[in-house]
């Protein structure tokens, strides 16, 4: 399935000639963070509900132009570039335009999150690997070629963390010789931030410390 076609028009935009009052009275019944506006038949921003909520009943969306937001996503836009613009504007809806600055729609987030949920990523039956290297080490092209060396298949992977000096990659991997996999994670030095039970080098490092544990008890 296509992303836009979860693309909608069910509510159309705020014209900036209404009044304050109206766009109120729409949060209030519709639960968005965030609408677009439109001046001309042009989108020029954003409001947010929860500024709208603090402005004079009695004006006009015009008079507030200075606090529209400014992000949108584009028509061909695929699902994980959509997703990353909810995240970074922690909005729950987000305006898209054609490639000719158009305004076609929106898409909400619990629609990409059902898009997202089924992508092969997250539908496919598999096993979760989080490794942590050095921000300059790491290869997603390595990481890979380490998967597919052991016979397992690379449904999809992603930065899930990064700091200054290194970068964690979650990774979803048909389930096959996951503790062969772990192994040669870390013969390329790569840390397995996940807990596994076919990890075979944690359970010999606990086998080995229950030992101490008993011979010290004695």
């Amino acid at each position: 399935m296509e992303i836009t076609n979860y693309i909608t028009t069910d509510f159309k935009a705020i014209d900036s000639q209404d009044s304050i009052s109206a766009v109120n009275d729409f949060f209030a019944e519709s639960n968005f963070s965030h609408f677009p506006v439109l001046e001309n038949g042009i989108f020029i921003g954003n409001l947010s509900a929860e500024d709208t909520a603090t402005f004079d009943e009695d004006k006009k969306v015009i008079d507030f132009k200075y606090t529209l937001e400014h992000f949108f996503t584009r028509a061909d836009a695929i699902w994980l570039e959509v997703l990353t613009v909810f995240a970074k504007n922690h909005a729950n809806l987000i305006p898209v335009l054609n490639n000719e600055n158009n305004y076609v729609g929106y898409y909400e987030i619990e629609d990409i999150l059902t898009f997202f949920h089924q992508t092969t990523f997250l539908k496919e039956q598999g096993s979760i690997i989080k490794v942590r290297k050095g921000l300059v080490d790491y290869s997603m092209s390595q990481i890979t070629q380490i998967v597919e060396s052991n016979n397992a298949k690379l449904l999809g992977l992603f930065i899930s963390d990064s700091d200054t000096d290194t970068v964690e990659v979650t990774l979803k991997i048909t389930t096959g010789a996951i503790n062969e996999i772990i192994q040669t994670f870390r013969r390329y030095n790569y840390e397995i931030t996940s807990e596994h039970h076919e990890d075979d080098y944690i359970n010999n490092l606990k086998e080995r410390s229950d030992y101490l544990d008993r011979y010290l008890n004695m």
